[in-house]
Parts: structure tokens; sequence; C-alpha cells
């Protein structure tokens, strides 16, 4: 057992890091890398031990952490704890948890918060989602940057007393809370079936969906972080093969798909086909928009083109920002927003302390299901109105390649765009309905594409012309 001498003591023996290494870790909104390469105790326990010297700054006295199943979550959060404590704070573990259900502690429990997952990333990965009390984002310039040039730097030791360590269990706590957003009680009977990835669904969806009018049919249920049956990225086609058949054989309602750290949900419907998530916040907002008329939602700008026309179309104000969820969550603090979706599958709200919530979103789904009898392709039907590529990723490693690849693409369309902006990547508008995302990942070396078109031709017009400029 650490003692808390050995915690300042193993601070003080601060590990040289290049910068470069350290801003390759440390992202846009959270920190992610390669366990035993990028990422390993030492380096994580001086993240706790900045972060704490931050959150205590601001006021805060205890940092609640939870981890997901993957084999380095537990060690690594663990050694995220000796940091915090190592800088006087406290720290109250929830163990085992979903993104979400470290949001819903830190609510509950006023005080920052640490999620030890990678998400969607496979195995050899993982990462910390760092927040402040209430679920408040954390993003590179509301305190990561100053937590990657102290880890740099060597984190300076605390001269006062380390803090202590408690568990608590919020498991029960999470699912009433979220039962009492969204009440499923009234709705009719409906066959449900779930795909968890061997991600935290299989742990969280028992708690939250137990005793409703809900049949589960359960698809990788156990919790295994090496993923032997697909990536937990329901984002990839892919991986909703298994839950697509799966309704199909077995005549669900509806299928739901839930990443690694199950904070976000991807939807099929009683055909086996996917529903987009930009639809899905369509179908949210509306609901939302029902309960508060005239009331803010935020949507990410690679979000269908429907989503602000149906918010127009209900009353509300729909209001465009960058993709990451540190941008949301300040966008929907500023706003006062009632609701923010983005085409990733992240869905927030602000009755959850503005935090996003794949499982909220999927008992979104299921109440406006069960509360008439058709069938949810029809359902969905008003909340699509236009062809979509899905994200496409290519491969480039330097920033500096990336960017010439988009200002190539910007050459190329520049006598056809009715507009370009440079909010999040380049967005460019070619009117008629047609627009395409070009954007450099926050987490992966990659360029990701989006573009969506009144046609699938059309879609795919785009999609070949700029993909011949990023790829060649």
């Amino acid at each position: 057992m650490m003692t808390p001498s050995d915690r300042l003591s193993s601070l003080e023996q601060h590990v040289a890091r290049s910068a470069e290494s350290v801003r390759a870790v440390i992202k846009a909104y959270d920190v992610r890398g390669v366990v035993g390469e990028q990422i390993d105790e030492d380096f994580v326990r001086e993240v706790g031990a900045s972060f704490a010297r931050l959150m205590r700054s601001e006021g805060s006295e205890t940092v609640v952490v939870g981890h997901d199943m993957r084999d380095s979550s537990p060690s690594l959060s663990r050694a995220f704890g000796d940091g915090v404590t190592s800088q006087g704070l406290d720290v109250v573990t929830i163990g085992l948890a979903s993104t979400d259900q470290l949001y819903y502690a830190s609510g509950l429990l006023d005080c920052p918060g640490a999620m030890f997952t990678a998400s969607h990333n496979p195995a050899r990965y993982n990462g910390i989602k760092l927040c402040r009390a209430g679920a408040k984002p954390v993003g590179q310039e509301s305190g990561l940057r100053t937590i990657a040039d102290e880890v740099v730097a060597g984190v300076p030791a605390h001269d006062g007393e380390a803090g202590t360590v408690s568990e608590r269990d919020v498991l029960d706590g999470y699912g009433a809370y979220l039962r009492e957003l969204v009440d499923l009680s009234g709705i009719r009977q409906l066959k449900v079936a779930v795909d968890a990835g061997n991600g935290m669904g299989g742990h969280t969806v028992p708690a939250v969906l137990s005793g409703l009018p809900l049949e589960i049919v359960p698809l990788y249920f156990e919790l295994d972080g090496n993923f032997p049956n697909h990536e937990a990225n329901p984002l990839e086609p892919a991986n909703l093969v298994d839950l697509q058949a799966l309704v199909r054989e077995s005549g669900a309602d509806i299928g739901l798909a839930f990443d690694g750290d199950a904070d976000r949900c991807f939807v099929v419907d009683e055909r086996g086909e996917p529903v987009a998530p930009s639809a899905i916040t369509a179908l949210v907002a509306g609901r939302e928009l029902d309960k508060e008329p005239g009331a803010s939602i935020i949507y990410n700008l690679i979000t269908s083109r429907a989503v602000p026309e149906l918010v127009e179309e209900k009353g509300g104000v729909a209001v465009r920002t960058r993709v990451g969820h540190s941008f949301i969550k300040a966008q929907m603090a500023d706003t006062g927003a009632i609701f923010g979706g983005e085409h990733s599958a992240h869905y927030y709200f602000r009755d959850f302390w503005g935090a996003d919530s794949g499982m909220l979103a999927a008992m979104h789904t299921l109440a406006a299901l069960g509360e008439q009898d058709a069938p949810l392709s029809q359902v969905m039907a008003e909340y699509t109105r236009y062809a979509a590529s899905g994200e496409i990723n290519s491969t480039l490693d330097s920033a500096e390649e990336q960017v010439a690849r988009m200002e190539e693409v910007i050459d190329a369309f520049s006598g056809r765009a009715v507009s370009v902006d440079r909010l999040d990547g380049v967005t460019v508008d070619l009117g008629d309905g047609a627009w395409f995302n070009l954007r450099a990942s926050n987490t992966e070396p990659l360029l990701r594409l989006n573009a969506e078109a009144p046609t699938r031709e059309d879609v795919a017009a785009v999609v070949d012309e700029v993909l011949a400029i990023v790829r060649a």
C-alpha cells in the first residue's frame, strides 16, 4: 500500500517527457494514447497531481474517479488517484462505470471527475475524460494545456497532508435518475436488441432498463476490454452487422448499440437498418421542445441540415457549433440550451448537467416508439431529409500534410462554393442542400470527411472528388 510519503517521493521523481510526446496524448478535449508507449502509471499519476492542483485552485476538495473494463483501467485509475491525493485532495472511487455514470457522480457529488476510458478505440489504448464539478467540461483552453505544461515541467510537490480514498456505489442512483428524466413505465411492450460490444453498456443497461415494459435481447454483455467480438465503435458499419442480424432474427422493434464507455448510442430500426444520429438528434430535440417551446438546441457543424430545419419549424433556436464535447458543453452553458446532438451519437442534456448520455437518448427513442403503434422506420421518416456519407476517414500522419490537402480541396471547389467556413476544419456549402466538411481528428492521425446532399448520387459524386484529392 502506497503511503502519503511514498506518493510524494514518487511524484518528485519526475520522468522527463518531451512537450511533443505529452501533447500527442493530452488532446483537444481528453487524454488518450497507447498504454505502455504513451500512457503509463507514472504519466497518469502526474496528470492526476496536476489536475488536483488545478481543481484545488478553483475550490474543489474531492475528485470522483471511475473506469471502464479495459485491462489497464484499474491500475491507471489507482495511479491517477495517487496523484490526486498527493496534492491533498480526497478521491471517491466508483469503480466500473460508463462515462455518463461518472458524469452523474460528478453532478451528484458536485465535485470534479475523471473517467478512465479510451471510448471506442482499440484495446491497446486508454485515456482520461476529465470534468469539473457538476460535469462541466475540461478542454484544451480550460485546463488541459495547463496540465500538459505541468507534466512536461514536472508537477510541484504539495507540502501538506495527503488526501484520503473512499468508495461509493452510484449505479442504482444513476439508473433511478435517468428513469425520472424519461418515464418509460407507460409505453407499450417493446422487444429491444442491445449490442454492448463487450463494453460498459453491459454494466449499465440492466441497471437502467430492468423492470420496464421492455424485453431486452442482449448481445456481447460480457465486460471484456479486449473486444473479442468486434471493436466497440458502432460508428463503423462493420461493427453494427451483428446487431442488425439479431434485430432481424429476433423480430425486435429496435436495436441499440453502445460504444466502449457507453456514452454513445446508435440505433437500428425494425428492418435492421441504421438510423442516422442526426435523425435521433432531431427526434430528441423535438421532444424536448415540446416540453419547453422556444428553447435553444445545439447541433455541431457535421450534423444534418435537417436538424436546424426541424428545430426552427418547432419554434426552437438552432445553434451551430464545432465538434467535441468540451465545446458543445460550453456552448450549452452559454446559451442555456436544453439539448445538443452530434453526428457521432453524442447527445447532451441540460437536465443531466449539460453532459452527454447515450442512455438518455436511447430512452427518448424508446419513449417515442412506445408511445404509438407505428414501427420505428415510420417514426423516423420525418427526421430524415437528405442523403449522407457518414464519416469517412483518411490517414495522413502529419498536421502539415492534413492542412495542405484541405487547402487543395478548397481550391478545387472554389468556383462552385456558395460559402466556405473554417469553424472546425473546412465546411464547403455547394448550395441546393449539398455540403461537406473536412476536418482533422482530435484523437487520431486522420482527416475526417462528412458530406450531405439531396440524393445518394449527389453525395457519392462529392465524396469521390474530395477523396481523390485527399488520398492522392
